[in-house]
């Protein structure tokens, strides 16, 4: 990479959308919002878990997941980069592994030139069942990843997340550990965990790691019945809401400005992150002996 991360503010949009079964419609629908951000300034630019593709159902992903560094999905992420001198970054990819049946979900970071700067696989995969039947198990058509990724960009230090990852904070903070001061949380989460726990977790992780958090979410109805939540959210360091697409409602951007100044300030302001304890030990009271 020829660039060097900017130091002053720099201007972010998420992406919201309601992904469906075809790859090339979401794809010009992708464009379409990405180019609405780019209109309104924005310099980095991060979509959804999913964006091409939501099938029917879960396996359906194989019959259009790509081999690394070739596909219409990746050429379409690296040809946008480039056409809007912009860093992209595609939410979650579906990417041939080394398993016939069982792919990787890759969050792919794009760079102004065109060139793929970082990749991250999807850790923890969302095998749940959660209240009204809706079951999910996505062990059984994805390989998790076993890599904390940081990716170092024109528009910032990224550290990279896929959805159910927001559930882990020692993810982030072995992220912010690796240089990352912006978070990147591209999702698919439902309207049942979403309506709970979404904020929450988006302002917490932004908050315990004095970072900003980006977080673009799928947002509606989608062809196999599932309800996503939406609520594209991007939050500051300090835990405030900049910009918000809106719950469940559809198609969107949310477009905030990131200001590494106002960053330090606030992790000055409350040094939380200097402030960890360095020893591992744990001692059991009388009870846990």
């Amino acid at each position: 990479m020829t660039e060097t991360p900017m130091s002053g503010p720099v201007r972010a949009a998420v992406v919201q959308m309601v992904s469906g079964m075809e790859v090339a419609s979401n794809l010009t629908a992708a464009g379409g919002l990405i180019g609405q951000a780019v209109g309104q300034g924005a310099r980095l630019v991060v979509l959804p878990e999913n964006f091409a593709f939501l099938g029917r159902h879960q396996r359906d992903v194989l019959g259009v997941a790509e081999s690394p560094g070739e596909g219409p999905i990746q050429s379409f992420l690296a040809q946008t980069a480039q056409h809007h001198g912009i860093t992209l970054v595609g939410g979650s990819v579906p990417l041939q592994g080394d398993e016939s049946d069982r792919v990787r979900a890759a969050s792919l970071v794009f760079g102004p030139d065109g060139d793929c700067l970082a990749r991250y696989d999807k850790r923890h995969l969302f095998d749940v069942s959660l209240p009204g039947g809706e079951v999910y198990r996505e062990s059984s058509t994805f390989a998790p990843g076993d890599a904390v990724v940081v990716a170092e960009t024109p528009a910032g230090m990224l550290g990279l997340s896929i959805c159910y990852d927001l559930r882990f904070p020692e993810h982030y903070r072995a992220l912010v550990d690796g240089g990352a001061t912006i978070l990147l949380a591209p999702s698919a989460f439902t309207a049942t965990t979403g309506a709970a726990h979404w904020s929450v977790l988006v302002r917490a992780r932004a908050i315990e790691n004095g970072c900003y958090v980006l977080a673009p979410d799928q947002g509606g109805l989608h062809a196999n019945e599932r309800m996503t939540h939406g609520e594209s959210l991007i939050v500051d360091p300090w835990g405030a809401c900049l910009a918000n697409a809106g719950i469940g409602s559809g198609p969107g951007i949310a477009v905030a400005d990131l200001d590494p100044a106002h960053q330090q300030a606030i992790r000055e302001r409350l040094p939380s992150l200097g402030a960890r304890p360095t020893g591992r030990a744990v001692q059991l009271g009388e009870a846990g002996r």
